[in-house]
């Protein structure tokens, strides 16, 4: 059987860090080949002020061999150059639970790249505090949960952990943000490291927190912008995934500002979705390694 004609179930995703030394990238690589694998996409990166090296592999198996043969036989290359690793298959799609309050918005646009394949994933729930949406989600047969969040402290804890059950019973891989209007607790945010993924409306760091819109206008600022980044405890503060920004005119109003801005949204969202969820994302302290 030809490389060509080869099922997309044997081809998986090598991602690994280490301390920078020379030989990394031909020890992998004679380890790959003595299995008569294929290397069919490459990454590398050094982080200079850390001295870290970074690498993402996607690697077509040989005929016979498997993912767990292939973990086994990679553990003692990983112990030798210290590298921490993992080994993602590319054929499974990641279980995504999205979180949205009022604004549609973003969570439309998931919906129609999920619908028309452009997102490689599973959105197996929509959870939200408000019932707008339910109608635009069961349309699209995704189960809808309303969950809604009280100001009171105690209501607050009981309502996130409701939604932490939800989310353990989906079984879910990832959680998206988009445009979730709730600050989630510091226990929620370490339940999920990377993987909880928001959309701010907003060039971070500028206009941290509420009403980014409002504070940009105020200032007539000539781009606006929209940020994708993983969540932590730190308000808009976690790894930022990817941005972009598009130009204000002058005699842009307030509400032109949000229409811009609500485009850049859902592009930048669905780009950061999309980098997760083929495990070409890798964070670094409080930043991201990006193998586009």
């Amino acid at each position: 059987m030809s490389n060509v004609t080869r099922r997309r179930e044997e081809v998986f995703r090598l991602i690994g860090s280490c301390a920078d030394r020379p030989g990394i990238v031909a020890k992998v690589a004679c380890y790959i080949a003595a299995r008569g694998a294929n290397i069919i996409e490459a990454g590398q990166h050094q982080d200079h002020e850390s001295g870290v090296f970074f690498m993402r592999y996607e690697v077509m198996l040989a005929e016979g061999d498997s993912e767990e043969k292939f973990r086994a036989g990679f553990i003692a290359v990983a112990e030798e150059l210290g590298m921490e690793w993992w080994l993602s298959s590319a054929l499974r799609k990641k279980r995504v639970a999205v979180m949205v309050s009022r604004h549609g918005h973003c969570l439309a646009d998931l919906l129609h790249r999920w619908k028309f394949g452009d997102l490689p994933c599973d959105i197996v729930c929509v959870i939200s505090n408000h019932t707008s949406l339910r109608e635009l989600v069961e349309w699209n047969g995704v189960v809808f949960h309303h969950v809604p969040v009280p100001t009171d402290t105690p209501g607050r804890e009981c309502a996130f952990q409701q939604i932490s059950r939800l989310l353990e019973e989906a079984d879910v891989d990832v959680v998206v943000l988009a445009r979730y209007m709730q600050i989630l607790p510091g226990w929620f945010c370490e339940k999920w490291p990377n993987r909880i993924i928001n959309i701010h409306h907003s060039f971070l760091p500028s206009f941290v927190g509420a009403n980014p819109y409002r504070q940009a206008a105020e200032r007539g600022v000539k781009l606006v912008g929209a940020t994708c980044h993983y969540v932590t405890a730190v308000l808009d503060g976690g790894p930022i995934i990817e941005q972009d920004v598009v130009r204000v005119r002058h005699n842009d109003c307030f509400t032109d500002i949000v229409r811009l801005g609500k485009d850049v949204e859902k592009s930048v969202l669905s780009r950061g979705l999309l980098y997760h969820l083929e495990d070409r994302v890798v964070v670094h302290r409080n930043k991201t390694i990006l193998f586009y």
